[in-house]
């Protein structure tokens, strides 16, 4: 599967302006839809890639649109809005781009005299809220979201906007992930960068409750469990996601750094963004942290490793006294971002190809920390050898070194944008996890990866650039893999309709149906099945 070729270059479609549509199409469903699968795939992902005349130069930037495929008696509608967040209704409402984003700087306003702009440049950096990323449930709301403090309550059947949160104003953190967890009764737990103990950097995990009797919003309840330390107290570490137990959290630290006094010096003095205010420390590698859940006490054990970046845990668990992680990790502490320019993504097939063999290369891999250390074993390694190859060897400064077992590895070809069957194998010993395959950074596959045996199974079609697989199990599942995967595919060469939404059999990854529309969609980030 690695030989895939794209000289034809349709994946710049993925990088497309769009409109939203006014209310939902038919999709034209070829093969058959299982009568079990009744909801609605939510995805969210940028659809405005310029304003005007002025573009958005970084993958994170476009305008966050919002995406609904509808599944019901074996037919499929589609539909999309924009999320009307400040930073695009400001953008409509004065033609340009209004709000900095991620690699976008927004210049002042054109209209204004120099010296009332030479006081906006005093109120602060106005943080976008730009929320293409991912889309989540805290108690009955649904809510879109990029990596800063606000969040977008949206309606998850209409796709209208509701409202704007700010998470500064219930809970201490400078911002969130867009990958919390989200626990069977409800429970939320995300990280965020905060401003810790006398002035130095820090993480806070909070926990947000599930729906209570009193359906009072359960946001009013969120709280701080635990604070994990910075390895620079000037620099906090860029964080993705972050590993979830029943009984653990596990945190990895890379070495991808946010200069924080560059992040709050008045950028508009010199144009910056947030791309601008990332670099990279060449020699901490990567700090692995672990706290207990239930406890929110910080376990003092120095787990250390060579550098990477992180975006994607697959899934933690506890084994006999020892946490299995694993992760898709970039090799190398160079930012991976730096490579997500849309200049780069739009590039022609060869000029694509040249980027990437320049970048951090992929690999999916896993880890194994010890949890009961004992200093008698200094210099040994401490995980038994026919539990897993990876090791974990305490060395003499009390820290211990761990290498990692490879569970996937191709070169330039990455296994991302993990998912499991998170409902049943969340946190728990698990066998599976599906991915979306990255070709040099193009997305060009399917992937199923059996993490045990590291057997694997591929959808791939010529020409066909799918979103990441989101895994439904079946209603009366008795397997992990009983179900269906699902995917957003754009084909822009290979007929009359753009794009499908495809499903396959989460078994061996063969099709079971497709449903095409006649409008293409650009990326997709993250999303979720909402059962109907």
């Amino acid at each position: 599967p690695f030989r895939v070729e794209h000289p034809a270059g349709g994946y710049k479609k993925l990088f497309e302006t769009v409109e939203e549509l006014s209310s939902p199409v038919t999709a034209h469903v070829t093969g058959w839809i299982p009568t079990w699968l009744r909801g609605s795939l939510l995805r969210c992902g940028p659809g405005l890639f310029e304003v005007g005349a002025e573009p958005f130069y970084h993958l994170f930037d476009g305008q966050a649109l919002l995406h609904k495929f509808d599944f019901k008696e074996g037919h499929v509608t589609y539909h999309r809005r924009f999320v009307r967040t400040d930073a695009y209704v400001r953008a409509m409402t004065e033609k340009r781009i209004v709000i900095t984003e991620f690699g976008t700087y927004a210049y002042p306003d054109p209209c204004k005299n120099i010296f009332s702009r030479f006081f906006s440049y005093f109120k602060g950096v106005e943080v976008t809220d730009n929320a293409l990323v991912n889309v989540y449930p805290v108690g009955e709301d649904y809510y879109a979201c990029t990596e800063t403090n606000f969040i977008t309550k949206i309606n998850p059947d209409t796709l209208e906007t509701i409202k704007q949160v700010d998470l500064c104003k219930y809970v201490s953190v400078n911002g969130a992930t867009a990958h919390p967890h989200i626990e069977n009764d409800g429970t939320v737990y995300n990280i965020g960068n905060c401003f810790g103990k006398n002035f130095s950097l820090a993480y806070n995990i909070i926990r947000i409750p599930p729906l209570q009797a009193d359906k009072e919003d359960p946001m009013n309840k969120s709280e701080v469990v635990v604070q994990f330390p910075c390895s620079d107290r000037f620099k906090p570490s860029y964080v993705h996601s972050f590993g979830l137990t029943s009984s653990y959290i596990v945190f990895v630290e890379t070495p991808v750094k946010i200069n924080l006094l560059k992040f709050l010096s008045s950028w508009s003095l010199w144009g910056a963004n947030y791309m601008d205010c990332f670099e990279s420390n060449e020699t901490m590698g990567v700090w692995l942290h672990v706290a207990e859940k239930k406890k929110g006490r910080l376990l003092n054990i120095k787990y250390r490793t060579s550098a990477f970046n992180l975006f994607h845990h697959i899934n933690t668990y506890e084994d006999n006294g020892f946490l299995i992680v694993d992760l898709c990790t970039w090799k190398g502490f160079e930012f991976v971002y730096n490579y997500l320019y849309l200049a780069n993504l739009r590039a022609n097939w060869d000029e694509v190809k040249r980027q990437a063999e320049k970048a951090p290369q992929p690999e999916a891999r896993r880890y194994v920390l010890p949890l009961n250390i004992d200093k008698a074993d200094t210099g040994k390694n401490l995980v038994p050898l026919p539990f897993a190859t990876a090791t974990a060897t305490l060395r003499s400064d009390e820290t211990i070194w761990l290498e990692p077992e490879v569970i996937f590895s191709g070169p330039r070809h990455a296994f991302e944008f993990p998912q499991i069957n998170y409902k049943k194998y969340a946190g728990k010993p698990y066998t599976y996890t599906y991915g979306l395959g990255l070709n040099h950074f193009v997305p060009d596959r399917l992937c199923k990866l059996n993490v045990k045996t590291k057997e694997t199974w591929v959808w791939q079609e010529p020409d066909s650039y799918p979103s990441e697989p989101i895994f439904v199990s079946h209603p009366d599942a008795l397997e992990e893999d009983d179900g269906v995967v699902l995917s957003i595919v754009i084909s822009p060469g290979t007929g009359p309709k753009p794009a499908y939404l495809l499903i396959l059999n989460a078994k061996d990854m063969s099709e079971v149906a497709r449903a095409e529309v006649e409008v293409n969609i650009p990326v997709t980030f993250h999303g979720l099945f909402k059962r109907a």
